[in-house]
C-alpha cells in the first residue's frame, strides 16, 4: 500500500510483476507453493523506492548520471527495509529487492553478481520487471510493442538475462501477454 500510494502506475506494475514472476517460476519447475511465495514477495522488489526523492523517481525525462546513481540505491534501501525479519516471505522479498537489478553477465548492481550467484528469485523478478517496464507506458516513455520487447530479450539472452528464463518467457508469451493487459 505504501508503493501504491505514490502512483497508480507503480501499483499496476507490481501486480503484473507478481503474476509474471509466478508464471515464470512455474515454467521453470519451481513448486506451486514456492511460486506463490515469489508471487507474494516480488511486489516488494521496488520497496526501496520509497527512499528515493520524488523529483528523481517521478522525473518525466531521462535521469542524469547523479540521479541514476541515486535511483540505484533503491536495491540497498529495499534490502535494509526488509532486513532482520524471521518470516520466510520477508526474507524472500529481501532477496528479490536486493538482486532484481543484477545481470547474468555480472554487469548489474548492487553487487555485480553473475549467473547463478544471483538467486533464481532475483533472476525471475528481473525478467518480469523489465518486461513490464518495457511494454507499459511510463511517465518518461511510451510502451514498446511486444515484438520489440521480445527482440530485446533475445538480444540480452545470456547477457542481461538468464538464457533459460528468456526461453521460458518466449515459450509462455501468450500467458504473459494476458497478464500485461491487467490493471
Amino acid at each position: 500500500s505504501i508503493v501504491e500510494s505514490r502512483s497508480k502506475e507503480a501499483a499496476c506494475h507490481i501486480s503484473r510483476v507478481a503474476n509474471i514472476s509466478y508464471e515464470l517460476a512455474r515454467a521453470y519447475g519451481i513448486s506451486k507453493d514456492e511460486a506463490i511465495k515469489l508471487k507474494m514477495a516480488s511486489p516488494m522488489h521496488d520497496i526501496g523506492k520509497i527512499g528515493i526523492p520524488d523529483n528523481i523517481l517521478l522525473k518525466p525525462a531521462k535521469l542524469n548520471k547523479e540521479e541514476y546513481e541515486i535511483i540505484k540505491t533503491h536495491t540497498d534501501i529495499g534490502r535494509d527495509i526488509l532486513d532482520g525479519s524471521n518470516r520466510d516471505l520477508l526474507k524472500l522479498a529481501k532477496i528479490v529487492a536486493y538482486e532484481h537489478h543484477e545481470r547474468w553477465d555480472g554487469k548489474g548492481y548492487p553487487r555485480g553478481l553473475k549467473r547463478e550467484e544471483t538467486s533464481i528469485y532475483g533472476r525471475i523478478t528481473a525478467i518480469a520487471d523489465v518486461f513490464d517496464a518495457l511494454t507499459q507506458k511510463r511517465i518518461y516513455k511510451e510502451p514498446w510493442e511486444i515484438d520489440k520487447a521480445l527482440d530485446y530479450f533475445k538480444q540480452e539472452r545470456g547477457k542481461q538475462f538468464d538464457p533459460v528464463l528468456v526461453d521460458l518467457l518466449l515459450e509462455n508469451i501468450d500467458k504473459i501477454k494476458e497478464i500485461s493487459k491487467e490493471c
